[in-house]
């Protein structure tokens, strides 16, 4: 059993918080975009009217284990204040008397953010030392980051252990809810929309969700695997070689089980990797050698539409061509806007994190869907099956 923040009493105490508030920030110091930040906010907000102060920890970017000062979380912490108001101590550490410092000098109504976790090896080693030092900093201990709820680190894992009084925080608790109804009990037709450039990164999801879909429509680049799989030229596209027996193996299983896996019938190709080269939409079986597949073709699209339209509810993770170009961008859009049609006519539609998310709000489709996930590679997993350990770890035994 997971108790949610909203059951937990925080009066005058100490409450260390685990949020993902690792946001993309220019080489100005300027947060590019606060989507982390702001589905934080009624967590923080939920402690703070119950008379707590929030400890926040979080990790932002890869600084491998070493103190970097292009990785400090000092500009979330005047972006905090700045854009919500809030009253922010900033501590330059995570641990030790630094931290202690800042957390004695916070008064009710205020909050101390830590400097960045990450600096230390032993938050991604889950090193238990290292969290007992964070676990010290406070008397409970709510975790918000579904973002992060699939590594085992520190901040995550191993500093639960040390308390009776844990909480999964609001956002955390919208995640489990939202991708949890989604696959144990989903309303039907359920369908999935796969996308991305590898199918070595999706087998897991792909069977998994044989036991539960009607329909999985196929995107992205690990087309031309599967369709190298049936025989199919596919010029200079990307395809991973040693995964064409396996994408064979799931077409075959899919047949067997019943299931609806749905390939493009027209793709976009181009004549090298670049917005700029001359494209053209073909039939999948008229690649010429010089052709790169970039994206689905606009039959695919209506075909997709319509087994959208027909669904009750809908995953959706990886992108369906490249996005990140305008020239290739029309097939990952046109999900996004299926999914917001469904969305208005009553059907549930979740977005999986990642380039997804990315994808949907480049295209302002972000609040016409049910559910935007802010976890791209935890919801990837949860949809595997898999047992998260930041979820884990909050687990209770009443």
């Amino acid at each position: 059993m997971i108790k949610s923040v909203n059951e937990g009493e925080f009066e005058n105490k100490h409450v260390i918080v685990r949020l993902d508030l690792n946001v993309p920030i220019d080489k100005d110091g300027n947060i590019t975009d606060d989507t982390r930040i702001i589905e934080s906010l009624p967590t923080i907000d939920e402690i703070i009217d119950k008379g707590g102060i929030p400890i926040l920890i979080s990790h932002l970017g890869r600084p491998k284990g070493k103190r970097n000062p292009e990785f400090s979380l000092e500009p979330v912490a005047k972006y905090l204040a700045d854009h919500f108001g809030y009253k922010v101590i900033f501590a330059p550490d995570c641990i030790g008397e630094e931290a202690q410092k800042a957390i004695s000098k916070a008064v009710l109504g205020e909050l101390v953010l830590l400097e960045n976790v990450r600096f230390y090896p032993e938050e991604e080693a889950n090193d238990v030392e290292f969290a007992k030092k964070l676990a010290s900093l406070g008397e409970v201990y709510v975790n918000d980051a579904f973002g992060s709820a699939h590594r085992a680190h520190a901040s995550t894992h191993a500093i639960a252990s040390f308390f009776d009084e844990k909480y999964a925080g609001l956002l955390m608790m919208k995640e489990l809810d939202y991708l949890g109804s989604a696959l144990k009990n989903p309303a039907k037709p359920f369908v999935a929309v796969l996308g991305g450039s590898k199918i070595s990164g999706k087998i897991d999801v792909i069977n998994s969700l044989f036991d539960k879909c009607d329909s999985i429509l196929i995107g992205g680049g690990m087309i031309f695997t599967f369709f190298k799989a049936l025989g199919f030229q596919i010029g200079k596209s990307i395809v991973e070689e040693d995964k064409i027996n396996l994408a064979g193996d799931l077409i075959e299983s899919a047949k067997n089980k019943g299931i609806n896996l749905v390939l493009p019938i027209d793709v976009v190709v181009a004549n090298k990797f670049d917005n700029d080269s001359e494209f053209k939409t073909i039939k999948i079986n008229e690649f010429t050698a010089d052709d790169i597949g970039m994206d689905i073709g606009p039959e695919t699209c209506v075909l997709y539409d319509n087994i959208i339209n027909n669904a009750k509810t809908v995953v959706w993770n990886g992108p369906m061509g490249v996005f990140e170009m305008s020239n290739f961008e029309k097939g990952t859009k046109c999900i996004a806007e299926s999914l917001a049609r469904l969305t208005q006519k009553g059907g549930i539609t979740i977005v999986g994190g990642g380039d997804s998310a990315a994808a949907i709000s480049k295209f302002g489709f972000e609040k016409s869907v049910t559910h935007v996930s802010t976890g791209g590679g935890a919801s990837l997993e949860f949809l595997e099956g898999k047992v998260l350990p930041g979820v884990e770890a909050l687990e209770i035994n009443v």
